[in-house]
């Protein structure tokens, strides 16, 4: 029997992402976006005992683009997903692609020791974790 290899959430995860405060405009978050690949902003911890959100470029089209509203006038904290699910690093790509199954995500802040260090989703998983092991 041949030993599976284990594909990591750190091995393919984007390392790049772009944290905002909460009260920023949603305007203001979407122009200051400098990986847009990752197609999402992560929101950041308020306080200590706070958690961290997130905004997919899906939450700004659905609650701001088709609702027509003024982008300068909506708060990152009003569309934002809080809490945010996180996954660790040393997490099986196989795990997480069935964590998100389950609870219909597409994406996911890693979080390492309170720190947010990379944002890891279901594209990642299989073009660079499922096709690079076949």
């Amino acid at each position: 029997m041949t030993e599976r290899t284990i594909i990591r959430v750190s091995e393919v995860m984007k390392k790049d992402f772009d944290m905002v405060d909460g009260l920023m405009s949603v305007s203001e978050a979407v122009s200051t976006m400098k990986h847009v690949d990752t197609k999402c902003v992560l929101v950041d911890k308020r306080h200590a005992n706070d958690v961290f959100g997130m905004v997919l470029i899906s939450d700004v089209a659905r609650e701001v683009l088709a609702k027509d509203r003024a982008p300068e006038r909506v708060n990152v904290y009003e569309i934002m997903t809080k809490p945010v699910m996180t996954v660790p690093p040393d997490l099986d790509i196989r795990y997480c692609a069935r964590l998100f199954e389950r609870f219909g995500l597409s994406r996911a802040p890693v979080e390492e020791n309170g720190k947010i260090v990379g944002v890891v989703s279901l594209t990642d998983m299989v073009l660079k974790g499922l096709c690079a092991s076949l």
